[in-house]
């Protein structure tokens, strides 16, 4: 049996944790507002279309912020098609999917769902195609008491006290050739900067999330984040990432290891990020909004067939199995360990579109990637403590991989400790172990165990209990000293309270 060792001290803090890291994702996509958190003629919905089945699904992870329309979709997006009177809204052509959308859905709807699901709003603007005076505008409508045309517009459309509405993205993936109104680096930046003056001059107390790469692999990577930020360092606060990671070539041990290129990833945004605030001498930090991450890639072929131009076609539905939960837990382990620059995350995305929900006319489901994320937004509250693991590794194509991801989260508040970890090893058992003589009043209250046989195995309506955890887990403590015996191939949550 191998061993791996976590070592920790209260007082080395890494940093506290911001709930939005635990941030998801809806855009108009597929079925993920249509069919998924909207359904008005569903048997499950509310008085407001709102499907119940998945809000209660969705207030489960206690998501904090929702980011919201897009993604691709908001580069052709006019916001105005999507308020007012519903009789009175028209479809039009998406041409980043090459759908049809109705507008049935749009800003205030949002806005009222995540109320409902006890959310805030990360609102995209759209730099593709429009630019700084429809981005003041659509803030005017917004977070504009009353009193100017598109503030009172607001309140003729019934909503009378502003949204205030706080997150904002400048455009999305704005590097990408697939993007409608794809610009290089130095023409985005010129123009977030322009459009984040005007939307701090009318709002200053929003912040504002700049567009980094779309992925870590892209041939701009590096230069882009660099020019963008010495461009605009003074007018954001953030800048995103976005990653997304697949098994096509159905190796297990290299796909489980993706979690390594992350943490390389998150490392070297943060470090152009302090190269522009050391080269400009700035005082103030820019941070990360990793707004995109998942697993996809299991809806590619059914996509690629898929007829164009239709309204909310079955797409991007990937069914997730058990190894991609064990990613998941990973990348959350990932996002947390880097807690001191990581301040918002969206799980990409929340219904039906890759997503940890899916539903049907007949009922809403939990995937296995539901799983991770629940443990992960209930329990992963407080501080990181600086976690060393020292753990065996194997070789991967992005180098060596630990059998053991693990990160220890401290909640001085509720007066617990949590020990997030994933056992990699696909055949063996791994004991971990952890001293705890600074938690001496402690005790073990639950060890969560998320295992099966098959790492292929997926939930389903029909079986939607395939793939779940249990509290079976074996931690115990003995003389100050966790000790756990991990199965193989196993997401795990340890927690101790006082």
């Amino acid at each position: 049996m191998k061993n791996a060792k976590i070592i920790i001290d209260k007082e080395f803090i890494l940093g506290d944790i911001d709930k939005r890291i635990y941030g998801s994702f809806i855009e108009h996509l597929g079925r993920a507002v249509y069919e998924g958190i909207y359904q008005p003629d569903s048997p499950f919905a509310d008085e407001q279309g709102f499907r119940k089945d998945t809000m209660e699904l969705v207030k489960s992870l206690k998501v904090p912020i929702v980011r919201y329309p897009g993604g691709n979709f908001v580069s052709g997006y006019k916001w105005e098609d999507g308020v007012g009177p519903k009789e009175e809204r028209s479809s039009r052509v998406d041409l980043a999917w090459q759908v049809i959308e109705s507008n049935q859905f749009g800003m205030n709807e949002f806005v009222d769902w995540t109320k409902k699901a006890g959310s805030d709003v990360m609102m995209a603007v759209n730099l593709g195609t429009r630019g700084i005076m429809e981005a003041k505008e659509l803030l005017e409508y917004c977070n504009f008491k009353g009193g100017t045309y598109h503030s009172d517009l607001r309140r003729k459309h019934g909503y009378e006290q502003p949204h205030n509405i706080k997150t904002w993205c400048l455009g999305n993936e704005m590097d990408g050739p697939w993007q409608t109104g794809q610009k290089t680096a130095r023409e985005y930046a010129r123009l977030a900067h322009e459009t984040a003056k005007a939307m701090k001059l009318l709002d200053p107390t929003i912040e504002l999330v700049a567009c980094g790469s779309s992925f870590s692999h892209i041939e701009t990577f590096g230069d882009w984040e660099r020019e963008v930020l010495e461009e605009c360092y003074d007018s954001v606060d953030y800048i995103s990432m976005h990653q997304y990671y697949d098994n096509k070539a159905q190796n297990t041990p290299e796909f489980l290891a993706k979690s390594v290129d992350m943490d390389g990833f998150i490392k070297n945004v943060a470090a152009i990020c302090d190269y522009v605030q050391g080269k400009k001498h700035e005082k103030k930090q820019i941070n990360i909004s990793f707004d995109e991450w998942n697993v996809w890639y299991h809806s590619a072929e059914a996509d690629a067939k898929l007829e164009k131009w239709v309204a909310q076609p079955h797409q991007l539905e990937d069914v997730y199995n058990f190894e991609d939960a064990l990613l998941v837990g990973s990348m959350l382990i990932t996002l947390l360990r880097h807690a001191d620059r990581v301040k918002m995350a969206c799980l990409a995305q929340l219904v039906n579109v890759i997503a940890p929900i899916m539903t049907s006319d007949t009922g809403a489901w939990k995937q296995t990637i539901y799983y991770p994320f629940l443990h992960a937004s209930n329990f992963g509250q407080g501080t990181v403590l600086n976690t060393i693991v020292k753990a065996p590794t194997y070789e991967a194509e992005v180098g060596d991989a630990p059998y053991i991801d693990s990160v220890v989260v401290s909640n001085e508040e509720k007066e617990e400790l949590v020990i997030f970890a994933v056992c990699k090893d696909l055949t063996e058992e791994m004991r971990l172990t952890c001293d705890l003589r600074q938690y001496a009043d402690y005790v073990i209250t639950e060890h969560i165990v998320m295992h099966h046989d098959d790492v292929k195995a997926v939930n389903t309506e029909a079986e939607p209990n395939n793939v779940v955890p249990s509290n079976n887990g074996n931690a115990r403590l003995d003389g100050g000293t966790l000790t756990a015996v991990l199965s193989p191939a196993s997401w795990n949550v340890i927690r101790l309270s006082r």
